[in-house]
């Protein structure tokens, strides 16, 4: 077994529970149906992710308000109201990053597709976001996961090793992504079955 050194943690949906349905079944009186409706068809996955890789989001939201008009009240709360999306902390998730963290036999560093505009507000909010070695965010870098070249920008900016690395996200396309760049990987669930899957590896947080 190749021993760990370098543990590449994502944010979003791992340490921080980021999730627009915290807004939007509000103003969708808790219609589940209506709320995936306007996740599908008006503010998409696909739309949000390229603010993270960089594109402005008053610019964004000027653009999905030409396709859409009519939604143009509901459009201007994704990004008017982003910092209601803020869940919280994974308490489970966090606990591990400082045992990891105070470990020192670790390098912790974190990888993470988010908005440059809107990631200061979650360091600002998040005391644990400072115990990171460093942060690489999409939205500064300009290119986010599952694009080989953010992946690379970590190895190269923290002088990183891949065959001693470790990844950790829970979406599954920026884990296959990260295998090929020689990353060994964990496909995030929950942080318990984290703790167990770093175990099985000889990392005992």
């Amino acid at each position: 077994m190749i021993t760990i050194k370098n543990i590449i943690f994502d944010l979003g949906g791992v340490i921080v529970d980021w999730n627009p349905e915290y807004v939007y079944l509000d103003v969708f009186n808790g219609d589940r149906k209506k709320t995936q409706w306007f996740f599908d068809e008006v503010c998409t996955f696909d739309w949000n992710e390229n603010q993270d890789a960089g594109y402005p989001l008053a610019q964004a939201t000027e653009d999905r308000i030409k396709l859409y008009p009519q939604y143009e009240q509901w459009i201007r709360m994704f990004y008017g109201r982003w910092e209601e999306m803020l869940g919280g902390p994974i308490e489970g998730t966090v606990k591990i990053l400082k045992e990891l963290v105070n470990d020192r036999n670790y390098r912790v560093i974190a990888l993470t597709n988010w908005s440059a505009e809107t990631f200061p507000v979650a360091l600002k909010r998040f005391d644990f976001l400072h115990w990171f070695e460093g942060i690489v965010v999409s939205g500064t870098e300009k290119t986010r996961k599952p694009f080989s070249a953010i992946y690379q920008i970590t190895l190269d900016r923290y002088q990183l090793n891949p065959t001693n690395s470790l990844f950790i996200d829970d979406n599954e396309r920026n884990v296959v992504a990260a295998q090929r760049m020689g990353i060994q990987t964990i496909h995030f669930q929950n942080p318990k079955q984290l703790k167990i899957s770093l175990q099985a590896l000889g990392i005992n947080p």
